[in-house]
């Protein structure tokens, strides 16, 4: 599509326009105003002083209608549940704070208890901020946004084609000239050679691989993708740090798969948000390309419990290794994290987008623990059947199943 180039160029275009229109029809002071003894004895003087006023005042100008031109108007269309929600809300406070129009269509009804928990339960501070939420079905979005029209679609919803492709089919009728997508770096093939890169191969099979070659052939070059892995951040309602919190309050060992050093990327989520800002501010830059949206640290699975310790003011943790195999257990039910290297690296953020991380795990796990505790979940009676079925496996004694 052509909309994404001109996207880019808009304002530069209406800047030499009105810088145009001024040199034509100056208004404001001219070299009249002067004495006729002045203008008669120095014409270059003052047609040099003309033209610096009559510059100044287009470029200024100018500036006004770049500073316009530059404002966007954003639909989020937010998923309901899961880890990923709270990219959406942080994404729309960031571009509210930048002075942009931002509409969150979260899917489903307002009235559901989903509601009632982070992220939704904060949506107070969009619309205090100045943003549209509305809730409806993304199959129907022109609907649900009452036929309201956007610069850009972010697609933090759906993981395959059905669910995307009305949205996306809608996005391009209704002219939207920029859309994102929420991927997922869970698509990548399993690699010898960790970290994962943009570029390195993904598994055809998986959903959020079709949504990226729909909506490349919809939207030409007008499109990014944007593939997430672990976050953290206040809002987040899919457990991740709580999982190590509700162990090591209770001074429960801590039990991890395999040997404790596999590779993975945990990221706080205003990375993610800052880095899909940049993409609006930056359309040509960011023109069908696909980013890894992590930070640029890897933790390994053990150093997270320490990590999580630490935050936490405990001295040490108890952390029991164990061969799920052997144990007799599916590690993707006892354990939040994947048994293996799963790593990535933002490359092409820093490259194209000229992205920085500020994740800082040992700092955003003390934010996260001080929720952690004013929530109350660590004084809740809390049920650890899988963790004792470990523990029984391995000859470590079993501690209460309960607070």
């Amino acid at each position: 599509m052509a909309l994404c180039a001109a996207a880019a160029s808009t304002a530069t275009a209406s800047a030499s326009a009105h810088l145009s229109a001024s040199t034509a029809r100056p208004r404001g002071p001219s070299s009249t105003s002067l004495p006729s003894s002045f203008v008669g004895a120095f014409p270059c003087a003052v047609a040099a002083r003309t033209r610096r006023r009559r510059a100044a005042a287009a470029a200024a100008r100018a500036t006004v209608t770049v500073r316009a031109e530059a404002r966007k108007s954003v639909l989020i269309v937010n998923t309901n549940g899961g880890g990923h929600a709270v990219i959406g809300f942080y994404f729309a406070k960031e571009l509210l704070a930048a002075g942009h129009a931002v509409t969150v269509l979260t899917v489903g009804d307002e009235a559901s208890d989903k509601m009632k928990k982070p992220p939704f339960s904060r949506f107070s501070e969009l619309t205090s901020a100045g943003g549209r939420t509305v809730w409806g079905d993304p199959a129907d979005v022109g609907a649900a946004v009452g036929g309201a029209s956007f610069d850009v679609v972010l697609d933090n919803n759906g993981k395959d084609l059905d669910a995307v492709k009305p949205v996306a089919d809608w996005a391009k009728t209704a002219g939207v000239g920029q859309f994102l997508f929420i991927s997922s770096a869970g698509i990548y093939k399993p690699t010898e050679e960790p970290p994962h890169v943009e570029g390195d191969a993904v598994k055809e099979s998986a959903g959020h691989v079709g949504v990226e070659k729909y909506i490349a052939e919809q939207f030409g070059s007008c499109w990014a993708s944007f593939r997430p892995q672990y976050m953290i951040g206040s809002g987040n309602n899919k457990d991740c740090e709580e999982w190590f919190f509700d162990r090591i309050v209770r001074n429960r060992p801590v039990p991890i798969p395999g040997n404790g050093m596999q590779l993975t990327n945990v990221a706080h989520v205003r990375d993610l948000s800052s880095m899909l800002s940049l993409a609006v501010e930056k359309p040509g830059a960011a023109a069908g390309r696909v980013f890894n949206c992590v930070s640029d640290r890897a933790v390994t699975l053990a150093g997270m419990a320490k990590l999580c310790a630490a935050a936490a003011g405990a001295d040490a943790v108890d952390i029991v290794l164990y061969d799920p195999a052997a144990v007799g257990v599916d590690a993707k039910k006892a354990f939040p994290f994947r048994n293996m290297h799963f790593y990535s690296e933002p490359r092409a953020a820093k490259e194209a987008l000229g992205w920085t991380s500020t994740t800082n795990l040992p700092e955003d796990l003390k934010e996260r623990y001080a929720e952690y505790a004013a929530s109350g979940r660590g004084d809740k009676p809390m049920a650890f059947d899988l963790d004792d079925v470990i523990l029984a496996a391995v000859g470590k004694a079993p501690a209460s199943v309960a607070v």
